[in-house]
């Protein structure tokens, strides 16, 4: 369930199927579920209403609310929480402050304090919305752009003229923090290898704060035994990046699509980390000297690749839907998650981005809208995005039809899905022979048989519209040398 404020934890649900209806719900640290509920009944709608009336009689911690959001007034209005809301300073509020990190008003403005080094804390002021997550599944994600109040930080502050943002959700208790494998990548980024940070996020700080025994979370997890993941409250302070519709031309997106990729492939093959959530909200911008760099952004879902088999007991597929590969839509699939998904991921990105908006910050609306179904892969489910994406990288005659402000895209596009579609094609013969249990020849699932690797991908984005784009690494611009002399 949502919560009224900035936080929530999974533990208030109500499980609809049709008109059938069953409910969980929290009293004195215990979970009570309904009956199976029939809404056609009247007296199952009576019971139905009375358990909606018990549930707002809850307190905030008996919703599952973390304690002490209730701090602030803005911290109850979800209509103060939207994308883009400044957050309002208000002056001290009635009654004690809270005892707990969370957000305390002082003086005028609306602070938040988190656990720092040796049981000691700091403070930032939280200023804007930056993004929160609305669904009920996941991680709950919420991003506030923030300064340091430096209250107790003293007069050097290393935060003091930062571009900051804190960063809270609510991950699996098990899932490795990003600040881990930013740490990873940063012990491996040096020398050749340097060019690699300015396409990373950078972490300040970070924290994690676990519920208690006698939350409701963890009476799920005592219920629902192994079919629960347990979770836990993690944030952190990151430097502030910008979304790509700060961008103003279509090159300079290539550019950070480009940079991306290049990042991707870094930390695949050296620090051996995969992404697994490539969206477009995950492709950002930093702006360095001058110049823009392309940021492979929130490693929440990434995973060691030799760990792959030990992380959580989650029951969904890790990634953002519109931009899933299209396979890790059916029912049938169980992965593992590989380095081509993350690529076709890619591909989806930019699809959507050429074909739904006539410029990086404005969404393009034609009259009639025929020719760009794509804007249903938004909101449509996996039965939806299975066939309308095997639609496109499954047909050796799609081409694509982008707007004329991303026209240059349509040759990265036409080249990436034909490598894809052989790929998939020779993949499906595969699994043929397989099933027929005939002579079956070793196949290379990590690029589909060789058809969708990385240097191919990496030939086909590193020109954009004729013109070259700046290709980082010294290994991949040998690569490239090398191929120019054939």
């Amino acid at each position: 369930m949502l919560s009224h404020g900035l936080l929530r934890t999974h533990v208030i649900l109500f499980v609809v199927d049709s008109q059938l209806v069953r409910g969980f719900f929290y009293d004195r640290s215990i979970i009570v579920e309904s009956e199976l509920l029939d809404l056609t009944d009247k007296d199952h709608q009576l019971i139905f209403a009375k358990m909606i009336k018990h549930m707002r009689a809850l307190s905030p911690e008996g919703l599952g609310i973390v304690p002490a959001l209730d701090a602030t007034d803005f911290l109850t209005k979800p209509a103060s929480l939207k994308y883009g809301q400044d957050i309002p300073q208000y002056s001290a509020a009635d009654g004690p402050p809270s005892n707990e990190i969370f957000e305390r008003p002082i003086g005028s403005k609306s602070l938040f304090e988190i656990p720092y080094k040796d049981g000691n804390t700091r403070t930032v002021i939280l200023k804007r919305v930056l993004f929160r997550s609305n669904g009920i599944i996941g991680r709950g994600t919420t991003v506030v752009r923030v300064e340091c109040a430096c209250l107790h930080c003293g007069t050097q502050c290393d935060w003091k003229g930062k571009k900051l943002i804190l960063k809270l959700s609510f991950p699996g208790k098990n899932r490795v923090p990003e600040h881990t494998l930013m740490e990873r990548c940063r012990e491996l980024a040096h020398g050749e290898h340097g060019w690699v940070l300015d396409h990373l996020p950078h972490i300040y700080w970070s924290f994690d704060v676990p519920f208690h025994d006698r939350t409701p979370q963890a009476n799920l997890e005592k219920k629902l035994e192994g079919d629960y993941e347990m979770r836990i409250m993690r944030g952190s302070i990151q430097e502030e990046l910008y979304p790509i519709s700060t961008l103003k031309t279509a090159k300079g997106c290539a550019q950070v699509f480009y940079d991306v990729v290049q990042c991707h492939h870094w930390a695949w093959k050296y620090p051996q980390i995969l992404h697994r959530d490539i969206s477009h909200g995950n492709i950002m911008v930093r702006e360095k000297d001058g110049r823009k760099y392309g940021v492979l952004n929130d490693w929440d879902l990434a995973v060691f690749l030799n760990s792959q088999g030990d992380g959580p007991t989650s029951k969904f597929r890790t990634g953002t839907k519109p931009y899933m590969s299209y396979e890790q839509h059916s029912d049938d699939w169980q992965g593992p998650h590989r380095f081509r998904h993350d690529l076709e991921s890619v591909f989806y990105v930019i699809l959507l981005l050429a074909c739904l908006y006539s410029s990086p910050c404005e969404q393009y609306r034609p009259e009639i809208r025929t020719r760009y179904e794509y804007e249903e892969w938004l909101q449509q489910d996996d039965f939806f995005l299975y066939n309308h994406k095997h639609s496109v990288v499954g047909d050796i005659t799609w081409q694509s039809s982008v707007t004329t402000f991303f026209k240059g895209f349509e040759r990265w596009l036409n080249d990436l899905q034909s490598s894809l579609c052989s790929g998939l094609l020779e993949f499906g013969r595969h699994k043929k022979r397989v099933r027929e249990q005939r002579e079956v020849p070793a196949f290379d699932h990590d690029s589909l048989g060789g058809h969708f690797t990385y240097v191919k991908v990496v030939l086909i984005m590193h020109i954009y519209d004729k013109e070259e784009l700046e290709t980082r690494g010294q290994e991949w611009q040998a690569i490239l040398q090398l191929d120019m002399k054939f």
